[in-house]
């Protein structure tokens, strides 16, 4: 199956010990509205030595998989390469309203170029012009994006970004809004 197929839909569970008594699970449908809205996520990874390592970025969500960007040489990149095993959050920052989601997957790597020039457009669509990337050599090219910092000449990869495709296998969902709800969602793979 390619990473950007969701296969079904997922098993969904609210878990009552976290939850208000007349709270509800919510439908993973909602939670894909808010996955594709949301425009800062914070990426986890896992540093070579078992450390974490987390970071803002953007992501979009297309065809069943969240979708982020990172140079080869920076950390998160760095991490990716020697294990794969990612989470991203994203959500509210006040108390008692909001939804907070939490997505957790293998990040694979994006490199056939249709699928890339549809997610640069998905990207520009989202974040704007200042977020327009061109697709050379499996990867966006950043040299005409300029909301991105500028490239440095100590970087081997100046100016490209990988892109990676997180599928969830389990994700998470804590509702504020009306009470207290979690919501888990697990995925077939």
């Amino acid at each position: 199956m390619p990473v950007h197929a969701q296969a079904q839909e997922p098993q969904t569970d609210l878990d009552a010990r976290y939850s208000s008594p007349d709270a509800t699970a919510m439908p993973w449908a909602e939670a894909v509205l808010r996955l594709e809205k949301a425009e800062i996520f914070w990426l986890s990874t896992v540093r070579p030595d078992g450390r974490p390592h987390v970071t803002p970025l953007m992501s979009v969500w297309m065809d069943g998989a969240l979708h982020f960007a990172t140079g080869a040489r920076e950390r998160k990149g760095l991490n990716l390469g020697t294990n794969p095993h990612v989470v991203l959050t994203t959500g509210a920052n006040a108390y008692g309203e909001g939804c907070d989601l939490v997505v957790e997957g293998e990040a694979v790597r994006v490199t056939d170029e249709k699928r890339l020039a549809e997610l640069a457009a998905a990207w520009e669509a989202k974040y704007g012009p200042s977020w327009h990337f061109e697709v050379r050599d499996g990867a966006f090219s950043t040299a005409t994006t300029t909301a991105a910092p500028p490239p440095t000449e100590e970087t081997a990869d100046a100016g490209r970004a990988l892109v990676f495709a997180v599928s969830p296998r389990t994700a998470f969902g804590f509702s504020r809004d009306q009470g207290f709800g979690q919501t888990r969602w697990r995925f077939a793979h």
